[in-house]
């Protein structure tokens, strides 16, 4: 049986423990997350992420990524270096192939949906 899922409230569901983010490079970044759902084939997943103040690396050379922010600010510095300002109600797509950096000047709450395709 095919049905539907639902995930109500996820600006304040629970996340998994903070850890150290590892690819912080600066600001000593503590992130979690939680999985809400995952595709049979593996090939999509969809959860809620937060990570604390700072800046870290991005490489999407393995899955595209699509973001909704729930809460924070961000800086998404591109390779070619133009900078896009982002926050509450924003949302953005990160092609297979992206590389930038994140900047998060305020601890920052998305929804995430990796494709691994």
């Amino acid at each position: 049986m095919i049905d539907l899922s639902t995930f109500p409230g996820l600006a304040d569901v629970a996340l998994d423990g903070f850890a150290p983010k590892p690819t912080s490079v600066e600001g000593d970044q503590q992130e979690a997350s939680r999985t809400l759902w995952s595709s049979p084939d593996g090939k999509l997943e969809i959860g809620v992420w937060e990570c604390t103040p700072g800046k870290f690396t991005a490489d999407r050379s393995q899955a595209a990524e699509f973001c909704h922010l729930l809460s924070g600010a961000v800086e998404m510095r591109h390779a070619d270096g133009r900078i896009e300002h982002l926050g509450p109600g924003d949302a953005l797509m990160l092609p297979k192939g992206w590389k930038g950096e994140w900047v998060l000047t305020r601890q920052t709450r998305k929804i995430y949906a990796f494709y691994k395709g």
